[in-house]
């Protein structure tokens, strides 16, 4: 199952808040990032000042896998979690103002008279003799055009290569999703729906785990039987093998087998810290396997480490999200999103004089 949220300022108000660097496979093309990511801890608050309200379920699976010597640590967040009441609906849209998202930029690009346009959907880029004369999109029933002398897309990583695509930009088939698969049992009263998501996580060389209650398989997966307040979920998130592809007909994407096979891995493992939780095994039962990280189909390549643009692209055509990615993170992309972004900005500013 593909989880997409569309929506003014992306998907950051539907995340988890996670405000993870992620960067190493950037750097191992060249890409150096560091100022970027040095700006962005000054201009927006991330934090990882919040066991204190973790519940005394987290604190032990917490305990459980640094006992397992799988090396947990805490997630920074972004946003002020002193202040959170643990109502559990961070991807539902924090209903507080705890968690930042990305809005308060859009309002201080506002500030400084910057235009915004909403119920509004690119349909593709204008093209005439190699160079970009705006976008045509559609908002309500008509068509529009909307001239501009430089085009960022940055519509995520399944909508900017189907606009590319039907702006004759061919992209290459190297989508990642970022797999999620959560193995959950019945816990009486861990009221982990009651909790921020994703408190803390194990770094595996090719997933992640933490702490997550599902709240597409609790709904939709008829094997989540159990109340939501004693339901307890260890999520794995995957860095998946770049081979699928969307176009304007649909999503292409299966696991490959190397993806099953790192998938079962961190099932038993998840399996262990329940069990060592005191959860029989029979109380263990897996989720719906979903995703919500795609990008990389447009990868930067060492020859890009310093322009930050394909050659594909006309010269006034900029790509300034996660389908620049060179692979898959397996970990939250956010704040590297943010960080490529910052640069490419950087880029255009400075093209600009």
């Amino acid at each position: 199952v593909m989880v997409r949220g569309i929506g003014l300022g992306g998907t950051t108000t539907l995340s988890a808040g996670n405000a993870l660097r992620m960067d190493k496979g950037l750097k191992r093309l060249g890409i150096d990032l560091d100022n970027e990511f040095e700006e962005l801890y000054r201009e927006v608050p991330v934090t990882n000042d919040h066991q204190n309200i973790w519940r005394h379920t987290t604190k032990k699976l917490y305990e459980i896998c640094t006992e397992m010597d799988l090396k947990p640590q805490p997630i920074p967040k972004f946003g002020d979690y002193q202040r959170c009441t643990n109502c559990g609906r961070c991807i539902l849209g924090c209903p507080y103002g705890v968690k930042w998202d990305s809005r308060q930029l859009v309002k201080a690009a506002q500030d400084l008279g910057a235009k915004l346009v909403t119920g509004c959907k690119v349909l593709k880029v204008v093209i005439q003799n190699g160079s970009v004369k705006g976008v045509q999109a559609q908002k309500g029933l008509n068509t529009v055009f909307y001239p501009a002398e430089i085009v960022i897309l940055a519509a995520g990583g399944l909508s900017t290569p189907v606009i590319l695509q039907k702006s004759d930009i061919e992209c290459e088939s190297r989508l990642f999703v970022d797999p999620v698969l959560c193995v959950a049992a019945e816990c009486k009263g861990s009221y982990q729906n009651q909790e921020l998501s994703m408190p803390f996580a194990v770094q595996r060389e090719d997933y992640i785990l933490s702490p997550y209650f599902d709240y597409l398989s609790f709904f939709f997966n008829k094997n989540w039987r159990y109340p939501a307040s004693d339901t307890l979920t260890m999520m794995i998130k995957l860095a998946d093998s770049s081979t699928g592809s969307i176009d304007n007909k649909g999503i292409k994407k299966t696991l490959a087998e190397i993806d099953k096979v790192r998938l079962q891995e961190g099932v038993e493992i998840c399996k262990e810290i329940l069990r060592r939780h005191g959860i029989k095994k029979d109380k263990i039962f897996l989720g719906t396997i979903n995703a919500g990280h795609p990008g990389g189909m447009l990868p930067l390549t060492r020859q890009e480490a310093e322009s930050f643009h394909n050659p594909k692209l006309p010269e006034n055509l900029y790509v300034a999200d996660a389908t620049l990615l060179p692979e898959s993170l397996g970990n939250p992309p956010i704040l590297t999103i943010m960080a490529i972004a910052k640069r490419v900005s950087k880029i255009i500013a400075e093209r600009l004089g």
